[in-house]
Parts: structure tokens; sequence; C-alpha cells
């Protein structure tokens, strides 16, 4: 079976040079078909986008967008729906993620983006959405306008499917006109969606692309680097940093790097009843997508004093880890992402021997769970259900373990009192925390979420401002001024 990838206006599938890639998990294989265009059809396309932006979907109600992304979205929702059974035959091939883990991933990422949700991002950013479609009275005077990017393109990394409809989204919601760069690890959703889209509405559907270049192909890219006006890429640190250096000075950079999240349990929250309850929603938090998101939880750091102790914490976690292997089994694991998994497990043995850590699951086991005693600062895992719990005396102790990371910081996870909850939160943000969210929930953010603390739409567009002395003195020259 080959499945192509991509959306590609204006260009036919003969015209276009495929290359083909094998995916194989849970005993099935696909072949998928990834497009590779020549300077000239890239530079075509870009330009195609541009004035198709230009010419419809900047004159178009922002309302009409929203209506558009819903029905699209609303037909992925729907299992009969023939592109949603492709989707979850396919995505677990291609991911290597359970069938049943993709099911419920889809259904619950995807109702972020039905239409309540979509007025729920133009409402978190801008006072006035109405801002989007022309100008509007600003609060201290004068009128306001907001307007996209002609070109901004998306540059997609790692395997969580669908992961690419956030910003994609949120590039049609302030009009821009889109090209996005698929990631080889997830390189479907964003296709079908843009097809589904412009089913739907075919002029939305030319204001966008969905590409592919290998990774470091710099004639490949190049050509669209130099057209954007606004490139929105997500992946390594080291990676971004060399994108930046090749793009124009003059083109807005909006990169998403490397993160950590983490997650703290307060004393309150520990009894026999509350306990491992908690357990299981921190386990769905480790095993959602294998740790591959940004927010997914790497470490606990637990408070001493409650009527279960850290390390009865640690076995709770343990057993509902356990548990959910057998519901949800861990994805195969590439040579690299074994090693590393091996090479954390092999340490904290080692620290183990030495009466440092205790040490839950067997190495055959697809996780690990490993409890210290004594505080120390956060530090990465092998991922993959890898965690290690921290016991603390008081959570006050919490910002210092983590403020080495401040670069690296988004995600907490916190389960506490309310006005432990507020106090923790201070403190957390004054080290680079920028969301705080229940266990259970760190791997499904909230519509509208300030995704590294920044503006979802807001980063996205330029405002333009006719101040009030410009209003005034057109006064002067109206023919009722006479």
């Amino acid at each position: 079976m080959i499945a192509h990838a991509g959306h590609l206006p204006g260009l036919s599938r003969e015209a276009v040079r495929w290359r083909e890639v094998a995916h194989g998990a849970w005993g099935e294989r696909v072949v998928l078909a990834l497009p590779e265009l020549d300077a000239a059809q890239a530079a075509a396309l870009c330009e195609q986008v541009r004035e198709n932006a230009r010419g419809r979907l900047k004159q178009m109600p922002v309302a009409r967008i929203v209506d558009a992304v819903d029905a699209a979205v609303a037909r992925l929702l729907d299992r009969d729906h023939p592109l949603r059974r492709k989707a979850e035959h396919l995505l677990p091939i291609v991911t290597g993620y359970d069938r049943e883990s993709v099911r419920l991933g889809l259904t619950g990422y995807l109702r972020t983006f039905r239409r309540p949700q979509l007025l729920r991002f133009l409402a978190e950013d801008f006072a006035n959405p109405a801002m989007l479609d022309g100008f509007q009275p600003a609060a201290k005077g004068g009128l306001l306008r907001a307007q996209g990017p002609n070109l901004l393109l998306h540059i997609w990394a790692g395997n969580v499917p669908a992961l690419s409809l956030w910003s994609l989204i949120c590039g049609l919601l302030v009009k821009a006109g889109s090209i996005g760069k698929l990631a080889s690890a997830e390189p479907l959703t964003a296709g079908w969606f843009a097809g589904l889209l412009a089913g739907i509405d075919p002029e939305i559907g030319e204001c966008l692309a969905v590409v592919w270049w290998k990774g470091g192909n710099a004639a490949a890219e190049a050509p669209f680097l130099q057209a954007a006006d606004t490139v929105m890429a997500y992946g390594g640190n080291e990676t971004l940093a060399a994108l930046r250096a090749k793009l124009p000075v003059t083109t807005r950079f909006l990169p998403h790097g490397h993160r950590i999240g983490f997650g703290v349990v307060a004393r309150e929250a520990l009894d026999s009843r509350k306990a491992p309850a908690l357990a299981r929603l921190a386990a769905h938090d480790v095993a959602r997508y294998e740790q591959q998101g940004c927010y997914s939880p790497q470490m606990l750091f637990v408070e001493r004093g409650g009527r279960v102790a850290p390390a009865e914490f640690a076995g709770y976690l343990a057993r509902e880890l356990a548990a959910l292997a057998h519901r949800h089994p861990r994805r195969a694991l590439s040579p690299g992402e074994a090693a590393a998994v091996a090479g954390w497990r092999g340490a904290q043995e080692l620290r183990g021997l030495e009466g440092a850590a205790e040490l839950f699951g067997e190495p055959a086991d697809p996780w690990s769970v490993v409890h210290v005693e004594a505080a120390e600062a956060l530090s990465p895992t092998g991922l993959n259900r890898t965690l290690k719990l921290v016991a603390v005396d008081d959570l006050a102790a919490v910002p210092a373990l983590v403020g080495p990371y401040r670069a690296f910081l988004q995600t907490a996870g916190v389960a506490a009192a309310p006005e432990r909850l507020l106090r923790l939160a201070e403190r957390l943000a004054a080290v680079g925390v920028s969301r705080i969210a229940p266990l259970g929930r760190m791997t499904a953010p909230e519509p509208g979420w300030h995704h590294d603390g920044r503006f979802s739409l807001l980063d996205l567009v330029t405002l333009t401002e006719i101040e009030p002395g410009a209003e005034a003195a057109a006064e002067g020259f109206a023919s009722y001024a006479d």
C-alpha cells in the first residue's frame, strides 16, 4: 500500500517527484510517498500561496475560516468518516503507537479545534477579534488592525499524531498563507487536514500547502526560507539555531525548542484515597505518546509528611505503569531510543546498589520508575516511560531544584491545595515555568494556551494603528467641516 503525503495546490501528482519511505509496526507495513519539489516548483508554490492569501484569505471574515476549520475537524472526529478510518489504520503503523492510544489521542486533541474552542483562541489573544477583519476602536483611542503574514512557513518535528494542526490552524485564524514542512516521523495528518479543508472551502484550500524535504537539505529548503515572511519552527535547539542563521534578518522567527516537564505532589494529596487515583493520572501523563511531547513529565517531586510516603507513592506509580503497558503497549524503540533507556536505567541501578535509589520494574519491562530520598535537581530521563520520583521535605524547595533548567522549562503538573498552588505557582513562574496543569492533563493543553509563555496568535500578526490625532485631523477635511 502506498499513501501519498502533502497538499500541493496547482501541482499535479504526475509533475512531482516522490520519495517512497517504508514504515512498519504491529505486524503491518505501509509505504509513504513524500513530495520532493525542485527549486522552480517550490518558488512557484510559495508565490501562489502568497498571492492567494492576499487576494482571497485576507478578504474573508475570520468567522468563515472558523466555520471551515470546524467542519474539517468534525469530519476527522467522525469515526465513520473514511479519512478518520484511514488515520486510525495508518498512524499506528507510521508512528508505532498502539491503536487505542492513537484513537483516544486523536479524539481528545481534535476537540481542541471545534468552533467554541477556536473562538477561545481568538478571544484569548485579541480583545476584539474583529480587528482581523478591519480597523476597530482601540481602548486608548484611535483604531487598530491586525494582519497576519502573507506567507507563514511551519517547520514541524516529532512523531506525535496531528501535532502539526496546532500551528497550521493558528496561521489560518490570522489569515496567513501557510506552507507546512512535514515531519518525516508523522507526515500524514497535516496533508489530510489541508485536503479536507480544500474540499469544504476551495478558496481556503488554495491558500495553504503541505510539503516535505529532507532535513538539512539546503538547496531544497532555500526557496521556502527566502520566501517566508514568518517562520515558526519546532525541533532541537541546535537545529533551530542553524535555521535562524539561514533566514534573512527581516524574517520573523518563532522557534519552539526542546522542553522538559515535571510534576509536584503536595503532602495533602497523599492519603490512601487520593494517592492511588493521583498515581493513575500521573502514569497517563508519562505513558501518553511515550513522553515525546514537550509537556510530558520526566520527574516528580513528592513532599514528605502525607499519609502516603513518597516511596509508597512510587510503588503506586509503578503498578499503574505496569497496568498501562497491558492496555497500551509501548511502541517499538529505535536502537538509539533503546540505548537511551538502557543507559538511564543502568545509571539508576548503579545508584541502587549504592543505596541511593530504589528502582521499580525489571530491565525487560516497558517502563521504569526510580525513587530517591535525597533531594536532587531536575534532570532528563531516558523517555519512553521512564520516570524519577524525588522526595522533598517541602514544596518550597522545588523552584531551586528546577531553576537550573530555566531555559528548558515549560509545563509543571501540580497536585496541591488552592493556597499552596498559588504560592508555588508564583515561585515556579519566577524560574521560568510557563504552564501549570493538573496531573493527568499535562499532555493536553487547553485551547488558546500560551505555548512556551507566548501568544498563539498575537505573535503572528502585525498591528497597524490609526492614531487619535489622525482621526481628529481627518475631521478637518470632511465635507461637513466647512
